[in-house]
């Protein structure tokens, strides 16, 4: 059996108080990483003037965030194998600290570009430890449950943390934005510190065994759906301050209210998606990709008229964000013997997903096609990721994931 699963059964056993306590320590890293991840979309206007920088220049910033998560997470997940999971949220949350309090102080766009790479090194390793921590805190039953309260800390970012942190940067200067997020980092050290239980590493914990996860094919189909799939929320959301000023005409000062509804959506979203991915993983994936396709036509559509462009904004946020519980438990499922490497891997994939979101979105504005076609980029992103997830789901028929 594997260790996660003795570690969970045994998970009953937390009180449900120092349980609620140490799920919110590991969701105010969310918060923190949702913060500084998703705050850089809607000051894309402030950063470029106040670095003198294009409109893909500017998202080339965004990339290269995600760039660090891709690389950050199977590397430091893997090196960090050995070590007690407590201590290793705190090593990579005091790394993200420092990182972003760089990108405060950086001068110039390309020292600007390299502390960004920097501060998404521990993003992915950090969702991927604090998943595997709470769901050993838990009853298998509701390890859908326990990992979408991990990630509401991202999404409930985008109510509170993303708007007040656009508000901020609006009012009183963009590069305020890495300092709260600095800030709320070393909050982030002390709530791990005193709330999250230490466990010992798995005896057998190596990073060998860790990179066991790369040989499983399933393994790989849920990162392309992950990629593909999510790509399209990530084409529309980095440039949505464009699109919400530009096409629906909604004042700039009103985008703290867009970014606010588009988190409210996320927050809904994923709450629903924990839900039913303790019911049907492979279900929610089926249906969430469709739904997010239609949703991004329909918002390409909407765009045009404010109040309908808040409406699917909302939508869009919710659409997009009830895929990530499921993802995140698929990978766990397809590789129980190196969780934490599995379940980094999800982010690493989500943020592939945002770099290849940017890209698109920024070639078709390139290319004259307007502030709506990454929209339109997005809905076909989606239903080549449900294409993705056929596959594995029909490969599953003929091999059964290992139980």
């Amino acid at each position: 059996m594997p260790s996660t699963t003795k570690q969970a059964q045994a998970a009953p056993k937390t009180g449900t108080r120092h349980l609620a306590l140490a799920i919110v320590s590991l969701a105010m890293g969310g918060f923190g990483i949702g913060t500084t991840e998703f705050s850089m979309m809607g000051l894309l206007k402030e950063v470029e003037q106040g670095l003198d920088i294009s409109t893909p220049e500017a998202g080339h910033l965004i990339s290269a965030y995600a760039l660090g998560v891709v690389i950050g997470a199977p590397v430091l997940a893997a090196v960090g194998a050995r070590m007690p999971r407590k201590y290793l949220a705190l090593g990579l949350m005091l790394f993200f600290s420092i990182a972003n309090l760089t990108s405060f102080i950086a001068p110039d766009y390309g020292t600007m570009l390299v502390s960004r790479f920097a501060a998404g090194l521990p993003h992915g390793a950090f969702f991927g430890v604090a998943a595997v921590i709470a769901a050993s805190l838990v009853a298998p039953t509701r390890r859908g449950w326990a990992i979408s309260m991990v990630m509401a800390g991202l999404t409930v970012s985008n109510v509170v943390g993303v708007p007040f942190a656009t508000w901020l940067g609006q009012n009183f200067g963009w590069r305020l934005l890495f300092l709260l997020v600095g800030l709320i980092g070393i909050i982030t050290l002390l709530m791990l510190w005193r709330f999250v239980p230490f466990q010992e590493p798995h005896a057998d914990a190596s990073f060998r065994r860790e990179l066991s996860a790369l040989k499983r094919l399933q393994v790989w189909l849920a990162i392309l759906i992950g990629i593909v799939g999510f790509g399209g929320f990530f084409a529309t959301y980095t440039y949505i301050a464009h699109t919400m000023t530009d096409v629906a005409g909604i004042p700039a000062a009103w985008l703290p209210l867009v970014v606010a509804l588009y988190g409210l959506g996320m927050v809904a979203g994923n709450i629903v998606g924990g839900r039913i991915a303790d019911k049907s993983v492979m279900g929610t994936i089926y249906w969430v990709l469709p739904a997010t396709a239609v949703a991004l036509v329909v918002y390409a559509v909407a765009v045009h008229w404010p109040w309908s462009a808040f409406v699917m904004v909302f939508v869009v946020g919710g659409a997009g964000s009830m895929l990530v519980p499921a993802l995140q438990t698929r990978l766990l499922d397809a590789s129980p013997d190196a969780p934490s490497l599995a379940s980094s891997l999800n982010h690493a994939a989500l943020n592939v997903a945002n770099a290849l979101g940017a890209f698109l979105g920024g070639l078709v504005i390139a290319w004259g096609w307007g502030y709506v076609a990454p929209a339109l980029v997005g809905a076909v992103l989606a239903l080549l990721g449900l294409g993705v997830a056929l596959v594995s789901g029909l490969v599953e028929r003929k091999r059964p994931l290992a139980r």
